[in-house]
Parts: C-alpha cells; sequence; structure tokens
C-alpha cells in the first residue's frame, strides 16, 4: 500500500486529537527529528496517558515512526504527510474524492480526484526523499538552503511550492500547462490531465505540427511569461488524445533573467529536437532565435 493510500485510508478514521498530535509533530521537526511524548503532552494540553494511546495507534496504523533509544520519540511518516495536507485540500473544498495513481515518478506521484462539484482534477505529491541526496541537491539548486533539514518533506513543500508559481505565471498566457488550482504543504493540485509522454510514441502522426506547438509553447513561456522549463525533455510533455500537447513538471523553471538561463533553454531545445527525426525540423541555432525574438 503507498503512503497516499495509506493517508486516505485513515483521513476519516483519526479523532480530532490524533490530527493535534500529528500537527504537533509536524511543527517542531526542524526542532527534533523524533518527538518525546512528554513534549507531544505539553504542546497538545492532552494528558500523558491519552498521548500514548494515540501515538501507539497511529504508529500501528503507519502515520508514525517510534524509536526507542537514545531517547523516546515519534515522527511523522510519509503517509502522516501526505494525510495532513489532503485532510487541509478536503477541508478548503479542493477535493472531495481520491482516485488511482496517473503516473509514479522518481520524484512524485500524480493522482486522480474529483472535487465537490464532481469536476476531474489531477494531484501532484511531491517526493524528493526518493532520489539521492547528490542528485536533488545538483539538480534542484533552490533546495539548497534546507541542506540540513532533518527529512525531505520541506524540499518537496519548496518543489510544490515553485511548481505552483510556475503555473501560475504560465496560465494567464493560454500556455499547454496544467492550470494551478490550490496547493498545501508539498502537494499540488492541477487541471486534469491526460495523454501519455512523448518517449512512449515510437511514432507520433504529424511530428511538424507537434514540434511547431511545442516550440510555440517555450516561445510563449519565455517571451509573455518570462521563465524557462530547464527540465525540458519527452519524459515531461504530454502528447493527449487530441495530440495537443501539455507540458509537466515546472518546479525547476527559472526567470529569464537568470544568469544561466541561454544555457538552460539551449538544453531544453536541445531535447526537444533531439527527439524530432523529421528533415523539416529546424537548428538548434533557429530554434534558439525563434524562442527568444
Amino acid at each position: 500500500m503507498s503512503a497516499a493510500d495509506i493517508a486516505v485510508e485513515n483521513i476519516l478514521k483519526l479523532e480530532p486529537e490524533d490530527f493535534q498530535i500529528l500537527e504537533a509533530i509536524e511543527k517542531q521537526a526542524q526542532k527534533y527529528q523524533f518527538l518525546p511524548p512528554d513534549i507531544i503532552s505539553n504542546l497538545t494540553d492532552i494528558h500523558i496517558q491519552t498521548i500514548q494511546h494515540h501515538l501507539r495507534k497511529m504508529n500501528k496504523r503507519k502515520l508514525l515512526t517510534y524509536q526507542s533509544t537514545p531517547y523516546e520519540g515519534y515522527k511523522l511518516t510519509t503517509a502522516a504527510h501526505d494525510l495532513l495536507a489532503l485532510k487541509t485540500l478536503v477541508a478548503r473544498d479542493i477535493i472531495e474524492k481520491f482516485g488511482k495513481p496517473l503516473g509514479v515518478g522518481k520524484e512524485s506521484d500524480v493522482y486522480e480526484a474529483l472535487t465537490p462539484e464532481g469536476n476531474q482534477v489531477a494531484v501532484k505529491i511531491h517526493r524528493l526523499g526518493r532520489t539521492s541526496f547528490h542528485h536533488v541537491d545538483k539538480k534542484r539548486g533552490y533546495t539548497t538552503k534546507y541542506r540540513y533539514t532533518p527529512d525531505w518533506h520541506k524540499r518537496s513543500t519548496v518543489a510544490a511550492k515553485k511548481e505552483y508559481l510556475a503555473l501560475k505565471l504560465l496560465e494567464p498566457h493560454d500556455i499547454a500547462a496544467p492550470k494551478p488550482l490550490a496547493r498545501d504543504r508539498h502537494i499540488l493540485v492541477m487541471s486534469k490531465i491526460e495523454g501519455a509522454e512523448l518517449y512512449r510514441y515510437l511514432e507520433i502522426p504529424t511530428p511538424e505540427t507537434v514540434l511547431q506547438d511545442l516550440l510555440k509553447n517555450v516561445r510563449l513561456a519565455y517571451q509573455k511569461a518570462n521563465i524557462i522549463h530547464a527540465d525540458l525533455s519527452p519524459y515531461n510533455i504530454l502528447l493527449q488524445p487530441d495530440m495537443q500537447i501539455l507540458i509537466i513538471d515546472w518546479p525547476q523553471y527559472v526567470k529569464t533573467d537568470h544568469p544561466n538561463a541561454q544555457n538552460l533553454l539551449t538544453r531544453d531545445l536541445e531535447n526537444i529536437l533531439q527527439f524530432f527525426k523529421h528533415p523539416q525540423k529546424p537548428t538548434l541555432e533557429e530554434a534558439i532565435t525563434y524562442v527568444t525574438t
């Protein structure tokens, strides 16, 4: 059972005291890797015997990890972080029902969900802790300030916040990217996502049209939203059922005035052009000129 499944299974089973305890542990995560029960009792004004009962229960439900030495303490599991974020999104009437997984990657899980109005949306759960420490630091400069955090949840939250901001910048310009609906902690809610990644296609029916549309959207992002994807590849470009593209995974975006902007744009365009094999495609230099002028 995945962390998200555990969270969804428990979200309606927990008592108000359980949520109090989870939130208290979450707030102290930067001070304590494992929070002692007596401190939890003081923070929540719940009697220590009652605290111990709730802690043992949530440990069995895989929402808390327990250590006995060098001191007794508890910390949130990945499922507990998911649960707190999902509970908030439900309370805000952003989502009502949680559905099947749409995709599982190295740094995120994406699920379908329904809003209270019955609209289908995508829920992206950032999970940077899955990737090695050095890989993430090298790839994502914005997490460096959290290098010494006792867990990876803060980094995942930063990634979700940055992607949400990117999508907000893109939204007014009708760029082929998901529409941002809400964010809480490390979870981002976006418009419905359909289709398959470009790399899965052995043959595209109209490659010239798809490439032209892709370059047009990179250009719009550059000239209208003033941002560069900075990690663009056939792995995060979807071809939807109507053969329209959708560019996903924006947490590494940079502004066009970033010191390394041109190198990142060049790499993005190289990744795109290398995928398309038709002879009429533009050269790298032509693509750069088209996007930037």
